[in-house]
């Protein structure tokens, strides 16, 4: 999909929140109009936090624009499940979408609709009911949903395809563009399983699309290890050695580009560009070969609409990085965006995972504040 294309595909969604129609609802309703739509790509109107000052050398212009600016909730998962009865802090998805719009995010991506049981609307807003709840509560301050750390059916059959469906008609509910899973299409170092998953994934990123939805797998280090593929075979019938090509790799090469998509955590990347930086080749050399994560995305671009923007400081150790709030860490974001190209396409959700202990002293609000710090970092990225 081409620049274009998704800018009025962006603009048919912001035209549906202000009909009150779903994105399968508009699509159906509106065909041929996003095309001809003419609504800036940054979107805004709310307040935003005061970014950091540029990196000297790096005034070539905004790296991630407003509007694409977003986090995964699962960041700060310790607000949305904290009791509102026994804490002033914000609590459950209606306060903490408050407060993020309030720093200055435009989107979310969520990681499960459970919260704690004492906030509005109970414990689990997965269900149409709850969707329409959250879904108020995005339109109310601004946000868009893009995406969801949900289930991927691991076998195909009527009971799976239904569930599936449904978990399609929440996110089409909530106005997401895409749905997805936290978890790689398969662990597996194996050529046939990689097979079989990518089977499967072209059957629900087609049955995704017929939803009005982009499927998506997002990865961490072990995808980009080499497949085993050749070579000789072990006990099992497997092979041992190694073509040279990644798990991720194969996988893109065997998935319709049309309907099955990536999100790429661009910290597990650099983890695996650590990791894994030489193969055993058929006739038992050993291949250097290492990773480039920018590189892998600037070859199909548009199959990477979301990124994870999480941040890492190198250290001693196996995986040799950290994760630390985003703008404190090693990895060089200014030249990543500007490797991968399609500028202001892709979707940047900030995560850390640790953002209610890192940086030490933890504290009830430190993942709140490592959001809006985060933010201000991942606003002032110049190139």
């Amino acid at each position: 999909m081409d620049e274009l294309t998704e800018q009025a595909e962006h603009d048919a969604r912001v035209l549906g929140r202000s009909l009150g129609l779903s994105r399968r609802q508009l699509l159906a309703a509106t065909t041929g109009m996003a095309a001809a739509a003419a609504v800036g790509l940054t979107g805004g109107g709310h307040a935003h936090a005061a970014p950091l000052a540029a990196k000297p050398g790096n005034g070539n212009g905004v790296l991630v624009p407003p509007g694409k600016r977003g986090i995964i909730l699962y960041t700060v998962r310790d607000a949305i499940s904290r009791n509102p009865l026994t804490s002033d802090l914000p609590s459950g998805f209606k306060e903490v979408l408050e407060e993020l719009a309030r720093i200055g995010y435009k989107q979310i991506e969520f990681a499960g609709y459970t919260q704690n049981a004492n906030s509005e609307g109970g414990n689990n807003l997965g269900t149409p009911q709850g969707a329409q709840l959250l879904r108020t509560w995005l339109d109310d301050n601004g946000l868009e949903a893009e995406g969801n750390h949900g289930s991927i059916p691991s076998v195909i059959n009527d009971t799976t395809l239904a569930q599936f469906d449904a978990a399609c008609e929440v996110a089409n509910i909530l106005g997401f563009g895409h749905i997805g899973t936290g978890s790689d299409p398969t662990g597996s170092a194996y050529l046939a399983d990689w097979q079989a998953a990518a089977d499967r994934w072209n059957i629900l990123g087609e049955r995704a699309a017929s939803h009005g939805l982009k499927l998506y797998t997002h990865n961490h280090d072990a995808a980009y290890s080499f497949l085993l593929d050749e070579g000789p075979l072990d006990a099992a019938g497997r092979p041992t050695r190694s073509s040279g090509l990644r798990r991720l790799e194969w996988f893109l090469q065997n998935t319709d580009p049309n309907t099955v998509y990536l999100e790429m955590d661009i910290y597990w990347a650099h983890v695996a560009q650590h990791r894994f930086q030489s193969y055993t080749a058929a006739d038992g050399t050993v291949v250097d070969d290492i990773f480039d994560p920018a590189g892998l995305v600037a070859e199909q671009t548009t199959r990477f609409p979301l990124f994870h923007a999480k941040d890492g400081a190198r250290n001693g150790s196996a995986a040799g990085y950290s994760i630390v709030p985003f703008g404190q860490g090693d990895i060089d974001y200014v030249t990543f965006f500007q490797r991968v190209g399609a500028k202001g396409y892709h979707n940047a959700m900030y995560e850390q995972d640790n953002a209610a202990t890192i940086p030490a002293p933890a504290s009830p609000s430190l993942s709140l504040e490592n959001a809006a710090s985060s933010y201000a970092n991942l606003a002032a990225l110049r190139g």
